[in-house]
């Protein structure tokens, strides 16, 4: 679940989480390179710690992570089989085993380019087909996925020409929005959207 800013003071597991996961995001990042030569580098790194996304620190933890395909796994991953196992063991949601059907699935919610936030799938048409490729924002334009046959897990630009022209949509599972308000009715708002208070576990909002 992504965390960026409750009404009052964040406190707690919760806070606790935001601290470790941002602070985690920002050793991947910088580890990884990711930042090196990027004029966006000091707001990609300032978007990970407001954000602090357990889904995206996840993700992080399997670049260089071998293609294979069909893989599922950290010892090879394809794309779809990447995005279905960094949902289903940070956020217990278990996507459809292709790219095309993750884009159709019920259970995500279709966004906007100008509304992509950390932890939201970004689809691509690189086969000829819609929606043949998928993989995960991060921020600052950029997304990390499983390329292709020969590469390894890695962050890009989706501003780059290849992505921009290739672009199919976006899609959020609820709940991981970044900007959280809970409200008097115990809703929780988000900028574009509200989350129930029972679709958010207690002690998340303790």
């Amino acid at each position: 679940m992504a965390i960026g800013s409750l009404s009052a003071p964040v406190t707690g597991p919760i806070g606790q989480m935001a601290t470790q996961g941002a602070d985690t995001v920002a050793r991947f990042l910088q580890d990884s390179g990711v930042l090196a030569g990027s004029e966006g580098g000091g707001q990609l790194m300032q978007q990970m710690r407001d954000v602090a996304s357990d889904l995206v620190v996840s993700a992080m933890q399997f670049l260089g992570v071998p293609y294979k395909r069909g893989g599922t796994n950290a010892n090879g991953f394809d794309c779809s089989g990447f995005t279905r196992h960094v949902f289903e063991n940070s956020l217990g949601l278990i996507l459809p085993r292709r790219s095309r059907d993750q884009a159709r699935s019920p259970s995500l919610l279709p966004i906007r380019k100008d509304e992509l936030r950390p932890g939201d799938l970004v689809f691509f048409n690189t086969m000829r087909s819609a929606f043949s490729h998928v993989g995960i924002y991060v921020g600052d334009g950029k997304f990390i996925h499983a390329p292709r046959t020969g590469s390894k897990v890695r962050v890009e630009d989706m501003r780059e020409a290849y992505w921009t022209k290739r672009f199919n949509g976006a899609r959020r599972a609820p709940g991981t929005v970044p900007a959280l308000t809970v409200g008097a009715d115990g809703n929780v708002s988000t900028q574009g959207s509200t989350v129930l208070r029972a679709e958010i576990p207690a002690e998340k909002l303790q």
